[in-house]
């Protein structure tokens, strides 16, 4: 009993030998995916530029496994006695090794660890007043982070050197790190300050007598480099914070003896060090010392300018030219970027946080709720509905799976007339349709013009007043028709969505999307359909008065989410949507990842398009305006926003654990499972599922999820860019039958 309303269009073969041209669908399909590489490119570019920034931020932050000094008591028998018994200035003239102590009645005053945002500026503050001058070790990663210091730090006279880039110990270093430390802090001075430098001084040595066998080799290296090591006479000890008399006293040379003098303007906590240096220079200038630089002490400072400004460069200084200094200031803007980057993931990462751990929350209060009031006894919609519908499964090239879906509506419980709109099939869709001979169901052929247009195509051809809306790779239960078609026995309600599930659950992808359809989609659909803002009435199962649908001009081809453009647009129009978990339907899930990343890209572009089509919802009044004023911001809130920010999460976590605490991110980790965890299992106790899924749940999170990020990010660039995509066809298998029951 087969009715097509227009007569099949004839069927040509290709002539032999010749390639079939492809068909409209193909070739847009072919559009379609030139069109998304370049935005697929660009999503990927944008997480590996979040990588990056995040590398580079702990990077700069030096906790990458900490700096572990285990030497004690080494030897120094490779080092010369003259250089164990010098002076603190080590260089390499001609290849020897010399030393040169500080002339006697002289400071030179040298500052390590900085710059400090906090401390340094007072330090260089304390120094301008005493005109005294200063030479400051600096640690590249921290010149690299406040580059402006170090540039009013050199305009103002002082000498600067190199203090490594995170602040290693080299001793224990390959050739490579040092020469990477060295370098990475040159850059560093080249973009802050537009100088290089020849003074090297490394951390955690003292005085010379301190160089062993270890250490050595780094010094002769540097030295054949062109670099002078810097070392101390008299160490202040501020960093032990011993009271500002003390360090006074400790840094005070004696009997007139020159010294190169060690204080900190960073590493810690400094006030004491700022209190003790203004007394500390006049108790050494009472004493007739004078101050300079470790260039000065040894008599190779070059004349400042006549004018005395300190513009002119210290004799250890080099002006950074050439790719040094475009390497330098691209450096400096790198860390700008992450500077700011990451401080603002952070303040979002705890957004992100709230409002999934909210989310949850709610999610499992309003679906117990929900749940709760749906299956009192007393709960009815009101007197049974009897009354045949109508169910309209639109198909194109659905050979594999059109036979099952119509068996399986012949076993309907409830009386349905079936309408079968072949939408320009080259498969055989319709025959197969045709040649079942199952009563009740109509063929309606129409050139290929997608699904919302065969949707439209199936409601005019409609019989009854109650249309069921279904995918050609659904199957229904026997119960399902009349499960979801109760509740249109409230005369408010225009829409029913019924409960999707997942039938090619038994390999990974399967598994992973039926976690993802009993704990998400249907969680959420009990929580909206409680706050009576259901956002998206699935295409698998769902009902509709036609009256309803005829109201708000039919299936609109506006969006690639035709379901969601007509659920909100039904409740802009006034109608009641709500949800029916017993009226299940079993669909055929993508089964590779290329499949789910389109499909998923369609859904998720699609909800953007249909919630920026109807964002004027935002202002509608009365109770047309409830999904504007609830609906919308949950959906955007969730399914837009946390979402897109929701790999934060994960890179936090990678983050910390490589950079911070990896026992203390892992347990994070591990208690956000635990949390999904539970809501899940909440979430299949209500459907009746069984929990040996779940066991694919932390697979699921490391692996799945991420993708579904990739998806939603690509989603989110395309949005900003532009574009439009037709409705795409998923292979099928078919291996989707008629269900035993519930758990599957």
């Amino acid at each position: 009993m087969t009715t097509p309303s227009t007569p099949p269009a004839p069927r040509t073969q290709p002539a032999r030998g010749r390639r079939r041209a492809p068909s409209r669908m193909e070739r847009a399909a072919g559009r379609a995916a030139a069109l998304q590489r370049p935005r697929v490119l660009l999503a990927l570019l944008l997480l590996l530029a979040l990588t990056c920034v995040m590398l580079l931020d702990g990077y700069l932050r030096a906790e990458v496994g900490g700096d572990q000094r285990v030497r004690t008591g080494a030897s120094a028998s490779d080092v010369p006695d003259d250089v164990l018994d010098g002076g603190p200035i080590l260089s390499f003239p001609g290849g020897r090794a010399t030393t040169v102590s500080v002339p006697d009645k002289t400071i030179v005053l040298t500052f390590d660890d900085g710059p400090d945002p906090t401390w340094t500026p007072q330090v260089l503050q304390i120094l301008e007043k005493y005109d005294v001058p200063g030479t400051f070790f600096l640690v590249g990663s921290m010149v690299s982070r406040h580059p402006g210091i170090v540039r009013d730090m050199v305009e103002q006279g002082n000498e600067v050197g190199v203090h490594t880039f995170t602040h290693i110990d080299l001793s224990y270093q390959s050739q490579a790190r040092v020469t990477r430390e060295i370098e990475q802090t040159q850059l560093a001075l080249a973009g802050a300050a537009g100088i290089t430098t020849t003074l090297f001084r490394a951390p955690y040595s003292s005085q010379t007598d301190a160089i062993d066998n270890y250490s050595w080799p780094v010094y002769e290296s540097l030295g054949e480099d062109g670099y002078t090591s810097v070392f101390i006479d008299t160490d202040s000890d501020d960093w032990k914070r011993p009271g500002v008399s003390k360090i006074v006293d400790w840094a005070t040379p004696e009997d007139g003896e020159g010294a190169s003098v060690l204080f900190h303007d960073a590493g810690g906590e400094r006030s004491q060090t700022i209190e003790a240096l203004p007394k500390y220079i006049e108790k050494m200038k009472a004493k007739g010392y004078t101050f300079t630089t470790v260039s000065g002490a040894t008599d190779e400072q070059r004349p400042q300018d006549p004018g005395g400004s300190g513009g002119g460069l210290q004799a250890a200084h080099h002006q950074a030219t050439g790719a040094t200094l475009y390497e330098g200031k691209a450096l400096i803007a790198a860390v700008a970027v992450a500077e700011w980057t990451v401080p603002a993931l952070s303040a979002g990462l705890v957004v992100v946080g709230v409002a999934v751990m909210g989310r949850f929350a709610m999610m499992l209060v309003l679906a117990r709720r929900h749940h709760r009031q749906r299956n009192r006894r007393r709960f009815s919609w009101g007197p049974p509905v009897t009354g045949p519908v109508s169910v309209i499964v639109p198909a194109y090239n659905e050979k594999e799976c059109i036979e099952a879906t119509l068996r399986s509506l012949a076993r309907s419980t409830h009386p349905i007339e079936v309408i079968v709109v072949d939408d320009g099939s080259t498969d055989g869709t319709a025959e197969i349709a045709e040649s079942l001979g199952l009563p009740g169901v109509r063929v309606v052929r129409q050139a290929n013009a997608g699904k919302p247009a065969a949707l439209d195509n199936g409601v005019r051809h409609a019989r009854y007043d109650i249309v069921v809306m279904m995918d050609g790779d659904t199957v229904f239960e026997p119960d399902t028709v009349r499960h979801l078609v109760q509740p249109f026995a409230d005369p408010a309600v225009g829409a029913v969505a019924g409960n999707a599930k997942v039938g090619n659950r038994r390999t990974l992808i399967g598994a992973w999307q039926h976690i993802e359809y009993v704990m998400g989609f249907n969680l959420d659909r009990r929580m909206y359909d409680l706050l009576r803002c259901m956002p998206t009435i699935p295409g698998a199962i769902g009902a509709f008065r036609r009256e309803a649908v005829l109201q708000v001009g039919g299936m609109s081809d506006d969006t690639l989410a035709e379901d969601t453009d007509i659920t909100i647009a039904l409740h802009r129009a006034g109608w009641r949507v709500v949800y029916e978990e017993h009226a299940r339907a079993w669909t055929e899930a993508p089964g590779s990842l290329g499949q789910l990343w389109s499909q998923r890209y369609r859904w998720s572009y699609g909800t953007m398009q249909a919630l920026w089509k109807h964002r004027r919802s935002l202002t509608d009044k009365g109770p047309s305006g409830r999904f504007g004023r609830v609906g919308m911001p949950l959906v955007v809130l969730f399914q837009v926003v946390t979402p897109v920010f929701a790999p934060l999460i994960d890179v936090f976590t990678v983050y910390s654990m490589v950079f911070v605490d990896f026992r203390a991110a892992l347990l994070a980790w591990l208690a956000v499972l635990a949390v999904q965890l539970v809501c899940a299992a909440y979430a299949f106790r209500l459907d009746g599922e069984k929990y040996r899924y779940l066991l694919m749940m932390p697979l699921q999170q490391l692996a799945y999820r991420q993708m579904m990020y990739l998806v939603l990010i690509h989603s989110c660039v395309t949005a900003l860019t532009g574009g439009r995509l037709r409705w795409q066809k998923l292979k099928r298998t078919g291996e989707v039958g008629t269900p035993a029951g519930t758990g599957g």
